[in-house]
């Protein structure tokens, strides 16, 4: 995601309210006929299109057919960069050259070409739901974006070791920003929330022990987890859904330990409730807490000088989870895509586009060059 969207994600109103989508977008789409006869289509610009299409989604929300911070990143994409550049475009003039100025646009930007083709993805949408409601009668063409996939910034098992023993060392010294804030200046987290927690650490053990995603993470509460301990000693997470997935998660044998150690440290807090939140259950604005929680991991990358991966991609919470996989990929004996994917909440396709292909033939080499028995 696109650091201007993660701050506007960061100011976006709540969504947990039943009265939330109607303050939103309070007027229905107006059907073809009715904006004949009462509006001339030529004042129809792309930023009404937008509107109609994001009460349209609000709908889809409250059906459960997409969830809502699907909702709120469409939004803050429109608003940030489709509105402001091509909102007064008029809908039945939008042509090629129009999608080609928002790929500039963004390109100046320095955004990937991933992101950009998100973009163009959402301005599509947008038409569409123009041709949706009688409005246009096709969409242009639009110009091809090349979308190289990059993997995230992975870190191998001594990278990972010295980004913890940092985040240790770190526990309860008061982050430099603060040296630099005068008596009273305001920064957007609280000057208490500057001093670098007990949890961090656990937080990083246990996302590499677990194969979660940070948008778990900030949803994550202790009536979601159960020890079991059998032939196997595990942790099996009931999660709230997430792209769709909704299957549990299993984790390995260290991020048990991990959690009793939290859970020992909450309860001690006065938390580790069943409805408590398993990390910064203090904080309720749950976006919030996960961008503390990138902040403060960001201050141990850069007491170990590991903020980029070896390809120069920045490292976010989110190369914690492909440490995770790649890490399986890598040790785990015999393990199978499928089982891995499965239990990753992901797809085979995904793991090899975007885990495995940063791992090389001599990382296994002992796999390739193994020998099956003979049979008796």
């Amino acid at each position: 995601m696109d650091t201007n969207v993660i701050n506007l994600i960061q100011r976006a109103p709540a969504a947990n309210d039943s009265g939330f989508f109607a303050r939103s977008y309070p007027a229905s789409e107006a059907p073809a006929s009715h904006l004949t006869n009462e509006q001339n289509l030529l004042t129809l610009f792309v930023s009404d299109l937008s509107k109609g299409l994001m009460q349209a989604e609000a709908a889809r929300v409250q059906r459960g057919e997409i969830g809502r911070p699907t909702w709120q990143v469409m939004g803050n994409r429109l608003r940030a960069h489709i509105i402001p550049l091509l909102g007064a475009v008029p809908a039945q003039a939008f042509a090629t050259s129009d999608a080609q100025r928002l790929i500039d646009h963004l390109g100046a930007q320095g955004f990937t070409s991933t992101t950009i083709a998100q973009y163009l993805v959402l301005l599509r949408k947008v038409l569409m739901h123009g041709v949706s409601i009688g409005v246009l009668r096709d969409v242009p063409a639009f110009p091809k974006v090349k979308v190289r996939s990059q993997p995230r910034g992975s870190f191998s098992v001594a990278e990972y070791r010295a980004v913890v023993a940092a985040a240790r060392r770190l526990r309860g010294q008061p982050h430099p920003v603060l040296d630099q804030l005068a008596s009273g200046e305001r920064f957007w987290i609280a000057r208490e929330l500057l001093v670098m927690p007990q949890e961090l650490p656990w937080l990083i053990r246990w996302m590499v022990n677990t194969f979660v995603r940070p948008s778990d993470i900030k949803l994550m509460k202790h009536r979601h987890i159960d020890v079991v301990r059998g032939k196997h000693v595990y942790l099996r997470m009931n999660l709230p859904e997430t792209k769709r997935h909704s299957q549990p998660i299993v984790s390995l044998r260290p991020a048990v330990r991990v959690y009793e150690c939290l859970l020992a440290h909450r309860r001690e807090q006065g938390f580790g409730g069943a409805d408590d939140y398993i990390f910064m259950p203090q904080l309720k604005n749950r976006e919030h807490a996960l961008a503390v929680l990138n902040f403060l991991f960001h201050w141990a990358l850069e007491a170990t000088s590991l903020q980029k991966g070896p390809q120069g991609q920045s490292r976010t919470l989110y190369c914690l989870r492909h440490t995770a996989i790649t890490l399986r990929l890598l040790y785990g004996q015999g393990i199978d895509m499928l089982t891995l994917a499965r239990n990753a909440r992901t797809s085979v396709n995904m793991v090899e586009r975007f885990y495995a292909s940063v791992l090389s033939g001599e990382m296994n080499v002992g796999l390739l060059q193994s020998r099956r028995g003979r049979p008796n």
